[in-house]
């Protein structure tokens, strides 16, 4: 800063005139500071610039041939190094043909953990059926960085010669042959009867075992039945065992994936979801109740796997467990809990009625008593509460007198 004065001072100098100095010395030092100050931030945001940089991920290619037959292979070997910690990277969309060559095999992406980056890897099988040199274009690798807004890094291009099958045109064309057939006899099948004949034994001792063991099958006994949410979780794990998107198959685990998830909602929530869009589902989700806590995950499912199925996106292995463990989290809280209706100690149970007392046989009587019985009968007898309400039940009333009659 001491420089820039002195230089301000001597040019102020050469036009001294009416006190023109002493301003213009002022003027100089404010003027070199300010200089100085925006001289150090274009170093800072330089060197912003240069730290920005550096967290970007590197793109690697490589191919192991530079030229190949009509119709041969070459592999293409794709490399970023990222650090997660900088932004989101999204894997390249590479199309099934580019420049007359056709994609044969896309291999699985690799991760690989290096400091606090990660390495991602993953092969191209790649053909082509056009003779000339042709250039493999670069690929786009997107990124979203904790700050700031998205960019795109590149690929290098490579270039790849495809050379057709050298003809020597000094000599004649040959025509093509015909069919020349060969004699057989059965000793030239003679391994297909022996294979069909042990087929045939086999067969036979394999059909007398399961029916002797159906026989002694004992009788199985029912469990009992699992819940909704325990049978979709199985199909979740049945699924996960598969390790489809391991083997690169990422379409047919998401479409398994979704599946699950849809056929669950329409069982519990009675919501019709197989022939909804993944924006009409959310739709219908944000409007009941009880799937307004899930929408979250349910979002982060099939939003990733219309990516996968519909753009050929392919998300990182990360993504593919997270979407397995959001599936699993959406099903398993969001139970149903069962409440008892109603207090058991408070339903009345109404007692058995007493049968009815047995009556016992009339014994035999005599004239007299005839008639004593029948002047008892002409009388009029009393009645009480009680007998009324053995009458109503055809039941005789019990007396403890001695006489019957007063």
């Amino acid at each position: 800063m001491n420089t820039i004065t002195a230089w301000l001072v001597k040019i102020c100098k050469s036009h001294n005139e009416n006190g023109f100095t002493v301003s213009c010395l002022k003027r100089g030092t404010v003027l070199s500071k300010t200089v100085v100050v925006s001289l150090a931030m274009l170093g800072f945001s330089g060197v912003s610039s240069i730290a920005v940089a550096q967290t970007q991920p590197k793109v690697t290619t490589r191919i192991d041939a530079k030229q190949i037959m009509v119709g041969d292979q070459a592999r293409l070997f794709l490399e970023v190094e990222h650090n997660p910690a900088s932004g989101r990277l999204q894997w390249t969309v590479a199309p099934d043909t580019f420049n007359t060559f056709e994609i044969v095999e896309r291999g699985k992406i690799d991760t690989v953990k290096k400091g606090e980056s990660f390495v991602y890897r993953q092969r191209l099988t790649i053909t082509g059926f056009d003779s000339g040199s042709f250039q493999i274009p670069a690929f786009k690798f997107p990124v979203i960085p904790t700050s700031g807004e998205a960019y795109t890094v590149m690929s290098d291009s490579l270039q790849l010669l495809v050379q057709t099958v050298a003809v020597d045109t000094t000599k004649d064309f040959k025509g093509i042959k015909g069919i020349i057939y060969v004699k057989t006899s059965w000793k030239d099948y003679i391994w297909y009867i022996v294979g069909g004949v042990v087929a045939l034994i086999l067969a036979i001792i394999a059909g007398i075992y399961i029916q002797k063991a159906r026989k002694k099958q004992p009788v199985v006994i029912k469990g009992p039945e699992i819940s909704l949410q325990d049978q979709m979780l199985k199909a979740l794990a049945d699924l996960e065992n598969k390790q489809l998107w391991q083997k690169n198959k990422i379409k047919e685990y998401y479409i398994e994936l979704t599946d699950i998830v849809r056929s669950y909602i329409e069982k519990r929530f009675d919501t019709h979801a197989m022939e909804l869009t993944t924006d009409e589902l959310l739709e219908k989700a944000q409007l009941n109740k009880e799937m307004l806590p899930y929408i979250s995950s349910l979002s982060v499912v099939l939003h990733t796997a219309d990516l996968a199925k519909f753009a050929k996106a392919q998300p990182l292995p990360q993504e593919h467990v997270d979407a397995m463990e959001k599936a699993r989290e959406f099903i398993d809280r969001s139970r149903v809990l069962l409440h008892p209706v109603g207090n058991p100690l408070e339903i009345a149970v109404e007692a058995p009625l007493a049968p009815p007392p047995v009556v016992p046989a009339t014994p035999n009587v005599t004239d007299t008593q005839v008639d004593d019985n029948s002047r008892w009968m002409r009388k009029e007898s009393k009645t009480t509460p009680l007998d009324e309400f053995l009458k109503n039940h055809n039941e005789k009333p019990i007396n403890n007198t001695d006489n019957p009659v007063e």
